[in-house]
């Protein structure tokens, strides 16, 4: 079908073929940027982020008449007192003098009422002196220094301190500069910022072998999420890829969005499934299961599109989307097993189906190619039916990058690849840890204690 001339009548009939194609591409452009100017993260790929912080959402259900903060009738949540044992000091008070008629007052409360004061100590770091004698033989002259013990580290930083420099910088997002006046502010510490990197490749290469273990696991995998985001190293572009396993994270930084990265940390031919968005460098994964939170949102944008033809069939497609996504919030609490969830999505999924190629066949450019890829392809919408384990959504992966998202506006991204390895070592331990539920800060001190005796630090794998 052909597209629909914008020019009036009144005025084609005037004007050249030339000129008739050349507004024919400027009205053309009009609508692709207008279409653009319409875009928000409820209808695009456009991260949250993107949006301004003062910028008003658009109103898709009516305002709670509720004021805000807590409403009345609801529990009362207050800090638990901890047990007399626990505290550090106790001081009791007992008064001296009845207030009615001043007589002296004698005796124990056997409930006296509790207040508890929490305060911080003074922060002073803990230096210890090693010194080193050299004594001399008495029977051949030659002298003789005594060595460190084991473990004990060449230069003046210690492992807790090494560890919590880089969990400064890599997990609460701060520059080497931030990181110096915290330690030395708070922590009474004397630092500098080349310290801060000293202590960042320090750490890097201490967790470096966990790290390689995680990525080597990587193709043995039955399912992933996988997503990318972009950042820079030094002047250049480059992206921060993620893929979230069930019980391990691995980010990697590469200077390419191509396949060849997932070539080169899947393997050439990955057997699991591959949950992402519809990026077509994932496709040589094989098995695929695209993403419903980002069609969800490219529906949207078909309802939010001037053209009523599309307008129509955005619509169309958010009803089944909707019914879809409350299915799967009962198999997800336990309420449907898979097999039941896939009895109850048959209808749904045949009418999206249908739908795609009502808008492949409909003849309107806005349409054609979106449903015919989605059509074609419409086994990867549906992987999650037939694969224990597989999301409909690629959330865990968008999670996995959000705080590094948030890292790379706040720094600029990185300045050389040893800053690379730096960023991609620290986030895939940090988040591990919180899926694998332990202490980062603890884990972080083992690995660099290792590192520090010459052994190989703790492991990351996961625990079947």
């Amino acid at each position: 079908m052909a597209r629909k001339s914008q020019i009036p009548p009144e005025l084609e009939a005037e004007i050249t073929p030339a000129v008739r194609a050349f507004l024919e591409s400027l009205l053309k452009r009009i609508e692709d940027l207008e279409e653009r100017l319409g875009q928000s993260p409820q209808n695009s790929s456009l991260p949250p982020g993107s949006l301004h912080p003062h910028a008003k959402p658009t109103a898709r259900s009516l305002k709670s008449k509720r004021k805000r903060g807590g409403q009345p009738g609801h529990p009362k949540h207050e800090r638990a007192l901890i047990a007399v044992e626990e505290c550090t000091e106790v001081v009791t008070l007992k008064p001296r003098k009845c207030r009615r008629c001043r007589l002296r007052l004698r005796g124990d409360d056997l409930q006296p009422l509790r207040h508890q004061v929490c305060e911080l100590p003074e922060i002073k770091p803990l230096v210890t002196e090693y010194q080193l004698h050299r004594l001399t033989c008495e029977g051949c002259g030659e002298s003789t220094c005594a060595a460190l013990p084991p473990g004990v580290p060449s230069g003046q930083s210690g492992p807790r301190l090494v560890a919590f420099s880089a969990l400064l910088m890599a997990c609460f997002r701060q520059s080497k500069r931030r990181t110096a006046l915290f330690m030395t502010s708070i922590l009474n510490m004397p630092y500098c910022p080349a310290l801060a990197v000293k202590h960042q490749k320090f750490a890097t290469d201490a967790l470096r072998p966990a790290y390689d273990e995680l990525v080597a696991k990587l193709p043995a995998e039955p399912h992933l999420h996988g997503d990318e985001s972009p950042t820079k190293e030094g002047p250049q572009k480059a992206w921060l890829w993620t893929f979230v396993a069930r019980k391990f994270t691995v980010f990697a930084l590469s200077g390419s969005r191509a396949a060849t990265t997932l070539t080169q940390l899947l393997g050439e031919r990955f057997a699991g499934v591959m949950i992402c968005d519809r990026a077509k460098m994932y496709w040589q994964c094989g098995r695929l299961q695209w993403c419903w939170a980002h069609l969800k949102r490219d529906f949207q944008a078909l309802v939010d599109h001037s053209d009523p033809q599309v307008k129509r069939l955005g619509r169309d497609l958010m009803r089944p989307t909707a019914e879809l996504f409350r299915q799967w919030s009962r198999c997800r609490d336990g309420t449907l097993n898979r097999a039941e969830l896939k009895q109850e999505l048959a209808p749904i999924r045949q009418t999206v189906e249908g739908l795609l190629l009502r808008g492949e066949f409909s003849g309107n450019p806005r349409l054609i190619g979106m449903c015919r890829e989605l059509h074609d392809h419409r086994d990867w919408l549906w992987t999650f039916l037939d694969v224990d384990g597989v999301e409909p959504t690629n959330n865990a992966a968008e999670r996995s990058l959000r705080h590094a998202v948030i890292w790379r506006k706040t720094s600029f991204g990185t300045q050389s690849p040893a800053g690379s390895r730096f960023v991609e070592t620290l986030l895939t331990v940090i988040e591990t840890c919180r899926q694998q539920k332990r202490d980062v800060y603890a884990y972080l001190t083992s690995a660099v204690e290792a590192q520090l005796q010459g052994k190989t630090g703790p492991s990351l794998r996961p625990v079947a």
